[in-house]
């Protein structure tokens, strides 16, 4: 078994007996990095060096008998659109290619309360934009469980360390379900906060009103672990919501005895593989046995969810993504002829094919008389999606459905498709446009690929989505089956 099979407590009592040091962790994260990342990919910058040191530092704290933080000595790898002083973060772009950040993300400075350690960063979409990790500008991420399949998007860096055994726990960022997605399809735990709870400030922005930074762990215990300890009020982030942070961990009692749960039509049928919907199926009479009651509902307007999302979130990036022009940072063109010039030969180098497709497409959503016809017309979609929700949890305590629609598909398959492509969101994406919160959990195999159930709570619910899953976890033992690499 490898250390980081085991949960958080049994480290850290290893730990306090001395059987284990920080520096072992660190050791052995970066020995599973040189022994699988070149079939996985996951990472793009290591920190070798400074996690070195890190571990030390925290050993002496160990010896001490000093207090230790929530998330002691753990190696992490982060999402590359999350800033870190002094390591560089590019969002897989070469327009970031030299970005060395002078400040944290709040986030980061967190997880350093936390006493966690980052071991690098790791590669995704270029700027999240893409739901399968082919659009990194540096290199194609692969599955840990079938190296010729795609880890899922944007964050799929953060799930393939984490199934290969990379790091113990990562960081992804979800706007439409970029975090859910790549769980789902590498067989491990990804958690959407709901929007506000975690700390914006010092994410490089995609859709600033859908983004939102979450973990990605093996089980749910330790996504509760690490939401303690990033979740909270930040007076640098204006979106940041001011509500009380619960202990999550109290949440996990393994009890759901009349736990109401709604399953929405549109989430099991047209479009959704056999296979998955089985395993969504089984997974609710097993909650169903344990004492939950679930029944059929409808969410009519998930159907417009994906036209909405891609105008509101590209109208976003369009805005978000000016900055990038040349003169105060990254890629700039040398010999321009005038400062239009410069503008639009770097940013010709420096975005990639979907970064620009979506810049287009949002542009255009904004510009004057297409306005009122499309962006805001979304917004009122958006709306209406929101409202159905909030129906929905008027009655019931839980939505749940599956996290995709099919297993991870084969690397090729799909990127000269992108409507084919942002339709495998279908199912993450409305969760993202009403700001709630949601959990991927493992349910299954489909030819020998794992299944996804996806969880949904009220808005700052996340005690019960944690409760839901980790009850589900603990009568399932998907979340311990791992990838032959």
């Amino acid at each position: 078994m490898s250390l980081f099979d085991l949960k958080l407590q049994e480290i850290h009592d290893r730990m306090v007996r001395g059987d284990l040091s920080v520096s072992d962790l660190v050791d052995r994260s970066f020995e599973r990095i040189a022994e699988v990342d070149g079939k996985v990919r996951a990472f793009l910058t290591l920190s070798e060096e400074q996690a070195r040191e890190s571990a030390k530092a925290l050993d002496k704290h160990l010896l001490a008998g000093e207090e230790r933080g929530l998330l002691f000595g753990l190696p992490a790898g982060i999402k590359d659109n999350i800033v870190t002083r002094g390591l560089r973060t590019t969002c897989a772009s070469r327009f970031l290619d030299n970005f060395r950040p002078v400040y944290n993300a709040t986030v980061m400075n967190r997880l350093a309360e936390a006493q966690a350690v980052t071991v690098g960063k790791l590669n995704m979409d270029e700027f999240a934009m893409g739901g399968s990790n082919e659009n990194s500008a540096y290199q194609v991420t692969r599955n840990p469980w079938n190296p010729e399949r795609v880890p899922g998007g944007s964050s799929g860096g953060s799930a393939a360390a984490v199934a290969a055994g990379e790091v113990y726990f990562a960081l992804g960022s979800d706007t439409g379900g970029s975090i859910r997605q790549p769980a789902a399809y590498c067989g491990i735990v990804g958690l959407k906060p709901t929007y506000g709870l975690v700390s914006r400030f010092g994410l490089v922005a995609f859709a600033s009103s859908l983004d939102q930074i979450g973990p990605l762990t093996k089980n749910v215990e330790d996504s509760a672990y690490v939401l303690q300890a990033i979740a909270g009020h930040d007076p640098m982030d204006s979106t940041s919501a001011k509500v009380d942070v619960p202990d999550y961990l109290s949440a996990l009692t393994g009890d759901v005895k009349g736990l109401r749960i709604g399953v929405p039509k549109e989430y099991l049928g047209e479009g959704i593989a056999s296979r998955v919907r089985d395993c969504v199926l089984d997974a609710l009479k097993k909650l169903e046995s344990l004492g939950a009651v679930w029944e059929e509902i409808s969410l009519p307007h998930t159907g417009y969810a994906v036209a909405a999302y891609y105008l509101i979130a590209s109208s976003e990036a369009s805005s978000n993504l000016a900055r990038f022009d040349g003169v105060r940072y990254g890629v700039r063109a040398e010999n321009p002829d005038d400062l239009l010039d410069l503008y639009r030969k770097s940013r010709s180098r420096g975005f990639g094919p979907e970064v620009k497709r979506r810049i287009m497409l949002g542009t255009y959503a904004l510009s004057s008389g297409y306005y009122d016809a499309y962006y805001l017309k979304a917004q009122k979609v958006r709306t209406l999606i929101k409202r159905d929700f909030d129906r929905a949890f008027e009655q019931f305590d839980i939505i749940i459905g599956p996290t995709a629609p099919t297993p991870a598909f084969k690397i090729g398959e799909q990127i000269g498709d992108p409507l084919t492509m942002y339709l495998n969101d279908i199912l993450t994406i409305p969760v993202s446009l009403a700001g709630v919160p949601a959990i991927s959990v493992p349910c299954g195999l489909a030819d020998g690929l794992p299944v996804g159930l996806q969880i949904i709570g009220r808005p700052f619910d996340e005690p019960t989505v944690l409760r839901t899953a980790h009850a589900f976890e603990q009568h399932s033992d998907f979340h311990k089956l791992r990838p032959q690499l």
